[in-house]
Order: structure tokens, then C-alpha cells, then sequence
């Protein structure tokens, strides 16, 4: 059976037990498959890497995974970057001008604290991450700021997808995901997510300027009635 991007979890199980049997046995090989497909996906937009961040906790562990899907997201958001900024500047500006006029206000009127506010954006995102990628470069973020932003910011969303996945690739039926172990990861999982997002959230409320209810809709393209 050919090998294509799960869209699915039954796929992405099938596909992780394929692929954890050529891991095996070509390890190298196996990581360089996954770092290629998933600096394909963020590279140029695509929809679909939570499924491969799952698929890297069953793959590579719950510590390797996590490791490796924050340096994927970076660098691959990066390279959207660089790529929108050379290439697709016009067709963000003509296709999506109130969102970008909109991000633009609100991140020259947080240029003082630039960097919260795009983890903020990250870990709150008041516009979907591919959007933000894309319209990074049109609102002058410098690319330094943007790289460290998308590591620190989406590591809390990577932990628990990685975490997901290797905590999956280790069930074996039903009766075992109502386990104590299972449970427990579960909530010491949740919990762990919880602490940068409610830093942050306490940090955006003293520092930054959000008017997350009146905007939010807008930028996720959505209109209110």
C-alpha cells in the first residue's frame, strides 16, 4: 500500500505501524521521510501536522517526538515565511486585506512587547497559524522574533499532540485507556500545557493591547450577524 498523509486516526494507526516497522530497521532513513513530509506541510501551509505530531510520538517516544516537532514547526513556518515574503506578499494582501490591515494595527500598536504578543498569537491564536506564517513578513516581524515566537509558543500544542501519540502507539485495547497510567498522563499532560498559556495570559492582560472579543472573529473569518 502506497504511503500518503493520514487524514484520519485509523490512518495515521496503519500508518504508524508500517512506518514503525521500516523504523527498525532503517532508522535514519525513517527520520529523514518524516522531517521531509512535515517541512513539506508547514513549508507551504498545508493543514494536517497535528496528525504528524502524534505520528512522531508513536514513532520516536514522547521526548525525542516533542523535540523534533518543535524544531519541524520552526524551521518549516520559517521557510513560509521566506517564502510568502519573496513570493506571496500580493495574493495575502489582495485575497485577506481586512485580516491583514487588522493584524497590522494591532501588532505596530504591541511593537513595544512584540515578541509576547506573538506568543500570545500562538498560544491564544486570535488567527489560525497558517495565516499568521503567511502574513508575518507583510507586518515587518523581524525573522528572529518569528522563528523563537513559533518554538516557544506552539511547544505547549506540540507536548500534547507528541504526548498523545506515544501515549496511543502504547494501547493496546479499550480496558487500557481507562487505566490509572493512562489517566494520569493524561491529566499530568493537560496540566503541563496549562502553565505557559496562563503566564502568558496573565503577562497579555497588564502589558498588552488585545480586544480579543471585538477582533477574534474577524481573524479567524468569521463575521457576527
Amino acid at each position: 500500500r502506497p504511503l500518503r498523509f493520514p487524514s484520519d486516526l485509523e490512518e495515521l494507526r496503519e500508518l504508524a505501524e508500517a512506518l514503525r516497522d521500516y523504523e527498525r530497521q532503517h532508522r535514519g532513513a525513517a527520520l529523514a521521510l518524516f522531517c521531509a513530509a512535515y517541512l513539506y506541510k508547514q513549508s507551504f501551509a498545508i493543514p494536517g501536522s497535528s496528525l504528524l505530531n502524534v505520528l512522531a510520538g508513536a514513532l520516536f517516544g514522547s521526548w525525542t517526538g516533542l523535540v523534533l516537532c518543535s524544531a519541524l514547526t520552526s524551521v518549516g513556518a520559517t521557510f513560509c515565511y521566506l517564502l510568502s515574503g519573496t513570493f506571496g506578499k500580493q495574493f495575502v494582501i489582495y485575497y485577506f486585506p481586512d485580516k491583514v490591515a487588522l493584524l497590522q494595527r494591532k501588532v505596530e500598536e504591541n511593537r513595544s512587547c512584540l515578541f509576547f504578543f506573538l506568543l500570545f498569537l500562538r498560544l491564544f491564536p486570535m488567527t489560525p497559524n497558517w495565516f499568521l506564517n503567511l502574513s508575518a513578513p507583510i507586518l515587518n516581524i523581524p525573522v528572529a522574533q518569528f522563528f523563537f515566537s513559533v518554538l516557544i509558543g506552539l511547544t505547549p500544542y506540540n507536548f500534547i499532540c507528541v504526548q498523545t501519540g506515544a501515549i496511543l502507539s502504547q494501547i493496546t485495547s479499550l480496558d487500557a485507556i481507562f487505566s490509572w497510567d493512562t489517566l494520569l498522563k493524561l491529566l499530568a499532560m493537560a496540566v503541563a500545557a496549562l502553565i505557559p498559556g496562563t503566564l502568558i495570559k496573565k503577562y497579555s492582560k497588564k502589558h498588552l493591547k488585545l480586544d480579543e472579543d471585538k477582533h477574534a472573529q474577524l481573524l479567524n473569518g468569521k463575521k457576527s450577524l
